[in-house]
């Protein structure tokens, strides 16, 4: 549908009329984004590049404004129809604004500036407004891949205390499950590489694909065979061994890794009859790690009870920190599974005295689509307007709610060298650019031009935001 790739009908309705709103003699704008709080306390700024190359990188053209100038006029509204024809004719299309924003990977405190946009043209100072629609979609990535972190953090801090190898097994503790439970083709895209900006297991294509074509990723993920439901029931209920038996014989090698899930009927009978009995030498002789998914009941019950009816199976080592390893078999679960049931499952198992390899998670609504802007409390606001030739203050400051209070003026975020921390600071009415600003000792610039009149600045690659969130930690 042509209507939705056009950029200038990526917006809401009143945005239309907003070029007529500003006070006479203005021609500047300057808008940031941040989290005001939420459930986390920090965020991983991510997405952004993927939001610019596939919205801002095509110029607007004249076919789009008449179709534009014609929807509006049904619509209702006014439209600014001689201003972007002026954008197509002077700047070829291309939007005169200028992105500031902390590299991606980023983790930042909450209540501090994420990125900073403004207008480059006196005659276009109305384009950061129109935008606001369409780039504070950046909420959406950025929560996604903050669930992810947070989840990784919890999963880190269980592996140290109980893995031998934590680094190396953390990378597949957490598996994308969410695709088809979001909402959109590219929620799925946005969201399922953001959880790869933290983890590398996923079962979401399209986020593979987002990584690939925005942030020169070759692979960013990878997968194992699984069964489903449906390619076990389709056996019939007796010949329940014979579907799992055909999973072994299908892709259990030396080596391998196959997860089946066990549960659609009894799971607790298909672990001690099927997979500890029948089927137990031939998981032995295989050489392949077969993993074992259970899929209803109480998450924390249910992983326990199946760690040690395959433990009596099985059978287990003990690692370097005193705690077993199974023969064999893992655990992964994935219904129930949020950032609190793996807390509370990773607590439980441990007490146990299981080590966090046992067990890998999947994660599919809460990880992708249980979340919405409020869970961190995201907006874009304007903060500043240069009118008649001086900058003002822009901001609000509801009686009735002094948590959406807005920041005021041009601003940009520093960094402690040493420590660290971030902090947002003022521009001086009277700089001419947002270099000009005190900086104090030990503090460097968080922010760096990645958008500029129409072209990208900063191209970052997957593997250095994956750096940057990964050097974070709790």
């Amino acid at each position: 549908m042509q209507t939705l790739s056009n950029l200038l009908l990526n917006t809401d309705s009143y945005k239309a009329s907003h070029w007529l709103q500003y006070p006479p003699g203005t021609d500047a704008t300057f808008f940031y984004v941040e989290s005001r709080g939420g459930i986390h306390d920090r965020t991983v700024f991510f997405g952004l590049q993927a939001i610019l190359k596939e919205y801002l990188a095509t110029p607007v053209t004249h076919a789009d404004v008449d179709e534009a100038r014609d929807v509006f006029a049904a619509h209702g509204e006014p439209f600014n129809e001689a201003g972007w024809r002026d954008i197509v004719d002077r700047h070829g299309g291309h939007l005169p604004i200028r992105i500031r924003a902390v590299p991606e990977g980023t983790v930042v405190p909450t209540h501090e500036a994420l990125m900073t946009i403004e207008s480059t043209d006196p005659q276009a100072f109305w384009v950061p407004s129109y935008l606001e629609t369409m780039l504070l979609r950046i909420w959406y990535p950025i929560t996604v891949a903050t669930i992810s972190w947070h989840a990784k953090q919890t999963i880190r801090q269980f592996l140290e205390r109980t893995s031998d190898d934590p680094e190396g097994q953390l990378p597949f503790k957490l598996h994308d499950f969410g695709a088809r439970g979001v909402s959109s083709l590219e929620s799925a895209a946005l969201g399922g590489a953001a959880h790869l900006v933290n983890f590398m297991g996923t079962d979401t294509v399209s986020g593979l694909l987002l990584a690939k074509a925005h942030y020169h990723e070759p692979m960013a993920g990878f997968s194992i065979p699984a069964a489903e439901h449906s390619t076990i029931t389709s056996w019939g209920r007796d010949n329940e061994m014979e579907a799992y038996r055909n999973m072994l014989r299908q892709f259990a090698k030396p080596g391998s890794i196959v997860a089946v899930v066990s549960d659609s009927y009894d799971i607790f009978h298909a672990i001690r009859q099927h997979w500890g009995t029948t089927l137990k030498q031939e998981v032995i002789d295989s050489g392949a790690t077969v993993v074992i998914r259970p899929d209803s009941g109480d998450p924390v019950a249910v992983v326990h009870q199946c760690l040690d009816l395959l433990d009596e199976a099985f059978g287990h080592t003990v690692n370097g920190k005193d705690y077993k390893v199974l023969n064999h078999v893992r655990v992964i679960q994935g219904d129930g599974i949020n950032p609190n049931s793996i807390r509370a499952i990773l607590e439980r198992i441990t007490s146990a005295g299981y080590a966090t390899d046992n067990l890998a998670f999947g994660m599919g609504g809460a990880l992708l689509q249980r979340l919405d802007r409020d869970t961190q409390k995201f907006a874009l606001k304007c903060s500043a307007a240069r009118v008649g030739g001086e900058w003002i203050d822009v901001y609000k400051d509801p009686v009735t709610d002094k948590g959406k209070q807005s920041k005021r003026g041009r601003m940009t975020l520093l960094r402690h060298r040493e420590y660290g921390g971030f902090r947002t600071v003022p521009v001086p009415a009277s700089a001419a650019s947002l270099d000009d600003v005190e900086r104090p000792a030990g503090y460097d610039d968080a922010m760096v031009t990645v958008w500029e009149d129409g072209r990208l600045q900063r191209d970052w690659t997957f593997a250095e935001i994956r750096a940057r969130a990964d050097a974070a930690r709790l």
